[in-house]
């Protein structure tokens, strides 16, 4: 029962530079749908229903929407086409997402498989982002909102951080997409042009482990030093949303699914 047993998880920021006008900007994020391990649609429904509810200004999904093939997402399409935001739906791949894990008849067919998927997330109203960022802008304030093509360590490193940020300048606010939080400690805080906020997923918690009475415990800490919400350096901040779905096991025990809501604020005493 866990593995729909869908949480809510608020987290408020404070940066320096955040420009005002976004002071108390809000944004969703859910990441690890992995549609094709869903069996119940009305529990499904529950948690789109609680990510509307949260009324975001703007709602990110930080990749893998299926679990080998395309087609997995196509009954949940209208499901997750009702999240709307103020200030648009964006999202990026994930591992998952690129049919590694599956042996295709040709490499024609897992090229379409991938472009049909893309097509998916236009579909759903989601503007999926590649090496590439947009701006979003509140009245003569911007930030910018980057997503990458998936970069881990041992998952592959396809996504380029330099081209997604091409254009941006230094003193920019930015939010990156960026699927596997390895990339962030490898890469994205070394980066010359800073990123304030980070969303990433992948780890699920393992979707095993204990979060309760102040313990934090899951075997994935083995694998990842940091496997679940926030963690700061100089500044610099990383979500690891602890995943909508689940794959291989078909369940979760401990580590439930999660709609996090991060809340950006402008710190004190900065003009």
């Amino acid at each position: 029962r866990g593995k729909y047993a869908y949480r809510v998880i608020k987290h408020t920021l404070y940066f320096e530079d955040l420009p005002s006008g976004f002071d108390g900007f809000t944004i969703s994020q859910i990441s690890d749908v992995h549609s094709g391990s869903f069996t119940d649609a009305k529990a499904v429904q529950k948690g789109i229903d609680m990510i509307i509810a949260q009324r975001s200004d703007v709602f990110v999904f930080t990749g893998d929407l299926v679990n080998n093939k395309a087609e997995e997402i196509k009954p949940w399409i209208e499901m997750f086409s009702k999240i709307k935001a103020p200030f648009g739906q964006f999202s990026i791949l994930g591992n998952h997402d690129y049919g590694d894990y599956v042996t295709w008849e040709s490499p024609q067919k897992k090229d379409q498989n991938l472009n049909n998927l893309k097509k998916y997330h236009a579909d759903m109203g989601y503007r999926l982002l590649l090496d590439e960022h947009i701006e979003l802008q509140k009245g003569n304030d911007k930030i910018i909102l980057a997503g990458v093509e998936n970069w881990g360590i041992g998952f592959g490193e396809r996504g380029d951080l330099k081209k997604a940020l091409s254009g941006t300048k230094d003193g920019d606010f930015k939010i990156l997409l960026s699927h596997d939080p390895s990339h962030w400690e490898a890469e994205v805080i070394k980066h010359r042009s800073k990123v304030h906020l980070t969303l990433s997923g992948h780890t699920h918690g393992m979707q095993f482990g204990i979060e309760a009475l102040g313990i934090k415990w899951s075997p994935v800490k083995y694998r990842y030093k940091h496997w679940a919400g926030i963690k700061s350096v100089k500044d610099m901040y990383l979500n690891i949303n602890r995943g909508f779905g689940f794959i291989g096991f078909s369940g979760r025990v401990g580590i439930w699914p999660e709609i996090t809501v991060i809340e950006l604020k402008r710190k004190e005493g900065t003009s």
